[in-house]
């Protein structure tokens, strides 16, 4: 048995209207790394710093002026390979820095998911970060992103398939996998898409692969890469706040 997707001429222009009227600087920002690929493969530190912010957005706010968000907009970023590295306890380091930033919130879950994290990338030699390069630079298809985020979500512990593919497209890697979160979610119902939503249920991969599926081929029929779909609707509820200065994700 096979679920056909059926995309009609109307989803395609409330896609393509919705995007147009939300073409705002992290949709820009979205389609010149993601899309056009204008930055080099992120080094080491970059690594870090999106695995510390998909584990903070996992489920607390994370607009441009939340708290998360600014302390991800930091100029110099105090977690590098480097200042992680020479940690006798990386788990209270990176404790210390996000209650200095007043980030309280699952205060021990995280920095240990970090250090978990950290630990596998450093017993591994970093097989995962040259793995992902090896996969996911230039354009990779469909098939070569859904393997690559799924491998992310196996061995990342605290992440799950919403923060694999976050953690991906945030470094500029993908254009079509995404993070299916709440904003999305609520999108969809709203726009009618014609398969129930549940966000336990987006826990079960092989759910997840499904709904996104669908999501997909109304991105493809509107001829705009999911990504950039995505990146409008996240922004559409933050009421304006995105500019060029904190367009970071």
């Amino acid at each position: 048995m096979k679920l056909i997707w059926k995309v009609d001429n109307e989803d395609i222009c409330k896609v393509k209207k919705f995007v147009n009227e939300n073409r705002n600087p992290l949709v820009e920002k979205v389609i010149e790394r993601n899309v056009d690929k204008k930055q080099p493969f992120p080094e080491k530190d970059m690594f870090l710093k999106s695995i510390i912010m998909c584990l903070l957005t996992s489920q607390q706010p994370s607009g441009p002026n939340s708290k998360v968000g600014l302390f991800i907009q930091k100029t110099s970023f105090p977690i590098t390979y480097l200042s992680v590295k020479e940690q006798s306890d990386i788990s209270g380091f990176i404790k210390v820095l996000l209650m200095d930033n007043g980030l309280n919130r699952f205060i021990n879950k995280i920095p240990n998911f970090f250090e978990k994290n950290f630990q596998f990338l450093e017993d591994s030699n970093w097989g995962l970060y040259y793995e992902i390069k090896e996969k996911l630079s230039g354009n990779p298809s469909k098939e070569s992103e859904r393997k690559m985020a799924d491998k992310v979500d196996v061995f990342f512990k605290g992440f799950g398939s919403k923060q694999s593919r976050n953690f991906l497209q945030s470094l500029g890697l993908t254009r079509y996998e995404v993070p299916l979160d709440s904003r999305i979610i609520k999108w969809l119902r709203d726009f009618g898409f014609p398969i129930e939503l549940s966000s336990s249920a987006l826990q079960d991969k092989y759910y997840y692969h499904f709904i996104l599926d669908g999501f997909q081929e109304l991105c493809e029929k509107a001829e705009l890469f999911p990504c950039v779909v995505d990146a409008a609707i996240f922004s559409s509820f933050d009421n304006g706040q995105w500019t060029k200065e904190n367009a970071i994700y």
